[in-house]
């Protein structure tokens, strides 16, 4: 069993890789894609904010206070949440490395359970998604924090 888990993420997609050693190879094991990510914001709504009724007043167009697209990334961020904290409870792994898009790995950390936010070990603000698993592994640490 690799106790050691890598979670390659951005809006649209999050992969999921185990590392075996400390300067070793990374392996993909799983990817998830969230295809509403790459709608755009006027496709998500089905129609214009509503307006309110003032008395005296022109109304106002009623606001959000999180855009549709935020909603989206929130929704992504805590479906990788919860797939990582049901591995978590299988004892699929024992530490984390987060590596995100620099706006989606705020949201990813966000949604993290308590116990799972406990075996982050490494994070990396940056968007390598698109990247195959040696030119990922290229952007890590030589070291990878303690198995």
């Amino acid at each position: 069993m690799k106790l050691t888990w890598l979670v390659v993420a951005d809006n649209s997609k999050a992969r999921i890789f185990t590392v075996d050693s400390r300067m070793g190879p990374i392996e993909e094991i799983e990817s998830i894609v969230h295809g509403e990510a790459r709608l755009h914001e006027r496709a998500m709504t089905s129609d214009l904010p509503g307006r309110g009724n003032s008395k005296g007043g022109a109304g106002h167009a009623y606001q959000d206070e999180v855009s549709p697209k935020d909603q989206e990334n929130i929704n992504f961020a805590k479906q990788i949440a919860n797939e990582l904290d049901a591995a978590r409870k299988d004892g699929k792994f024992k530490q984390v490395m987060l590596v995100a898009a620099p706006g989606f790995l705020g949201n990813l950390r966000n949604q993290l359970s308590a116990q799972t936010q406990k075996l982050t070990c490494f994070e990396l603000a940056k968007n390598i998604s698109h990247l195959n698993a040696k030119e990922i592994r290229e952007h890590l640490p030589e070291r990878l924090p303690s198995l």
